[in-house]
């Protein structure tokens, strides 16, 4: 070995010692200014609310404000190929959702990211059950009324989703599948929007996440036919089940969870996803979650990422039967 090259490698060594305390130290000192949590969809969407339901525990918790920044547009997408492309330090932060890690990136032509290697899953934030939401004076008045009149006009019903693929188009496509009918797939930015149009009557139904819909719904100026999962929900007890309308096995939810970039240090998830606990086993946010129609979620970051390898599988088959694609 040349005298040269062991005065690199000793100066090599010598820094190492140093470089290591210093990766150290930032980890310690994590988080030392504020952090983004991007949010793929519109102001006043399900992702959207229980963000914001969450952001100021977490600001609590961690001691450093968290954004909410929202990237609509490609069903999501965006905001998830940014928080992939992210620097892997803890402070940009991605509210998924299983349309956005499941279901869409396998789907699109040239997908932005790959949904099994770019992220890492961090804690479930909770779950909702879809609703099927019409304007109030529509002309049905419940499942078996849209579903005969679906029937009798093919394709006339239009119905809105956040974008191809994702849980509020696939709900609709296996009603569609199920009843035999045809309805026509009109895609939104976010669901805001969707509210207005329904409450207009411009837009005929929507499967749609419960929190999003919840208030309008109470206040009477959208009707819910029925909501999506087995059983009746607490928010809506009055409203039947489509599995009970005649439906017999339909179940959907949408789930929403926080990931960061894929190399996410352990001390850095570790410490998200104690804040997002602690957050989530709070008595008043957890009321607040339930009052604006979600499931507290929790969990370990391994739990998180069992989760989407599982709906991956799940809705991948539909998405292939349906053959719903993204160009």
């Amino acid at each position: 070995m040349t005298l040269h090259r062991r005065a690199l490698l000793g100066a090599a060594t010598a820094l190492a010692p140093s470089a290591l305390i210093r990766a150290a130290r930032a980890q310690d000192s994590y988080p030392s200014r504020a952090m983004t949590m991007l949010v793929g969809f519109a102001p006043g969407g399900g992702t959207d609310i229980i963000a914001r339901l969450l952001a100021p525990s977490l600001h609590a918790e961690l001691g450093q404000p968290v954004t909410i920044e929202n990237r609509p547009g490609a069903s999501g997408t965006v905001a998830a190929a940014a928080t992939a492309r992210a620097r892997p330090d803890g402070y940009t932060l991605l509210m998924g959702t299983v349309s956005t890690q499941s279901v869409v990136g396998p789907l699109m032509r040239t997908p932005p990211y790959d949904q099994d290697k770019d992220f890492t899953p961090i804690t479930l934030a909770g779950t909702v059950p879809l609703v099927v939401v019409v304007p109030a004076n529509a002309p049905y008045k419940d499942i078996e009324g849209l579903i005969a009149f679906a029937r009798a006009n093919p394709g006339r019903l239009n119905y809105a989703s956040s974008g191809v693929a994702t849980q509020q188009h696939l709900a609709a496509e296996m009603l569609c599948q199920a009843a035999g009918i045809q309805m026509t797939h009109v895609p939104y930015r976010g669901t805001g929007q969707v509210v207005n149009d329904l409450i207009a009557g411009t837009l005929d139904l929507a499967i749609d996440t419960m929190p999003t819909h919840l208030p309008h719904i109470r206040s009477g100026t959208t009707r819910a036919l029925a909501t999506t999962l087995p059983q009746r929900v607490a928010a809506l007890p009055e409203v039947p089940t489509v599995a009970e309308s005649g439906f017999p096995g339909y179940e959907i939810n949408v789930w929403y969870m926080l990931l960061g970039p894929a190399g996410l240090p352990e001390p850095v998830v570790r410490r998200w996803s104690a804040a997002m606990n602690k957050a989530l086993s709070d008595p008043e946010i957890r009321r607040k979650l339930e009052e604006a129609g979600f499931i507290p979620g929790g969990g370990s970051a391994e739990d998180a990422a069992r989760l989407v390898r599982r709906e991956a599988e799940r809705y991948g088959a539909l998405v292939r039967q349906a053959n719903i694609r993204i160009e």
